[in-house]
């Protein structure tokens, strides 16, 4: 959620354009936050997916093969019970398969483009060892996103870094020395 409202912060068009979602759908519902509700939010769920591409929590995946594996299109073989070290930030940051990665672009993952990022998108791993809360985790985003995104406005303020820099102390990605955000009463 830090980096989302961040991202949101900088984003006053996409924040808004979340912010009138959340009131159209929970005027639909009268008003009652249910999981049907929160799961007719779909720009909210392409805005949290776009900050998993650009800050994932773990910047690497390591993974233990178990057995030989030919690498598409080449000679090479990764022999069985090699260690394989994913690099899900160069991924999610190469241009070949995020054109412009440093924009904040939440239709990325929309319905019409998901399909290109399936398999590239490791916000949460991917396959068979895929992160166990990936579920609860996005609920409970989702939950703390509604909640603060229909009361409150987020913008940036004198102490909010305009370059984001990581804390290297850090095992979980996050920004070195805190996230600073004004944040406004509707």
């Amino acid at each position: 959620m830090t980096f989302v409202l961040y991202e949101l912060s900088k984003n006053l068009d996409i924040q808004r354009k979340a912010r009138d979602e959340i009131k159209k759908v929970l005027e639909k519902y009268n008003g009652v936050l249910s999981y049907e509700s929160m799961m007719e939010m779909c720009y909210l769920d392409q805005i949290i997916n776009e900050t998993l591409r650009k800050h994932p929590p773990v910047g690497i995946l390591i993974r233990k093969t178990t057995e030989d594996y030919n690498i598409p299109d080449t000679n090479h073989i990764v022999p069985k019970d090699s260690t394989v070290i994913i690099p899900v930030l160069g991924i999610h940051r190469d241009e070949k398969y995020y054109p412009n990665p440093e924009k904040f672009d939440p239709n990325r993952f929309s319905s019409e483009n998901k399909q290109d990022t399936e398999g590239l998108f490791l916000g949460f791993g991917d396959g068979p060892r895929n992160c166990i809360g990936y579920r609860f985790g996005m609920v409970q985003t989702r939950i703390g996103l509604i909640s603060l995104l229909s009361k409150f406005e987020f913008t940036a303020c004198d102490k909010t870094m305009v370059e984001l820099k990581y804390s290297l102390r850090n095992v979980v990605l996050s920004p070195e020395g805190g996230m600073w955000l004004k944040v406004s009463r509707i």
